[in-house]
């Protein structure tokens, strides 16, 4: 039994995943895009309390806090997608759907 754990953990660690974490969003013109150069600032439509979008993918898979500790930045999770909500509507957004990550039926697939 224990041979056949180690062999379906040695899948995983092939398994690659994009991750990423979206804190704001913004819109702007191409030109102005073009014209920003190295250290540039870009404004986003939200603030560090704000709550953080989870992408796996592209697909969105949880929300979470940004964490700042001394130099550090990190997130927390705070809430998980169900799978059910981001299959049958690729269009959910965060909180839609969202589940608490402490609700033991948001953690079943």
């Amino acid at each position: 039994m224990l041979a056949r754990q180690v062999a379906q953990v040695g899948v995983f660690e092939t398994l690659k995943v994009d991750l990423t974490v979206v804190l704001g969003r913004t819109r702007m013109p191409l030109h102005m895009l073009l014209r920003m150069g190295r250290g540039a600032v870009i404004a986003l439509d939200a603030s560090e309390a704000d709550m953080v979008e989870i992408l796996a993918n592209d697909h969105p898979v949880a929300r979470g806090q940004i964490v700042v500790t001394g130099d550090r930045i990190s997130v927390e999770v705070t809430e998980l997608i169900r799978k059910e909500a981001s299959i049958v509507d690729p269009t959910v957004t965060i909180g839609e759907g969202a589940a608490a990550i402490l609700d033991a039926g948001s953690l079943s697939a």
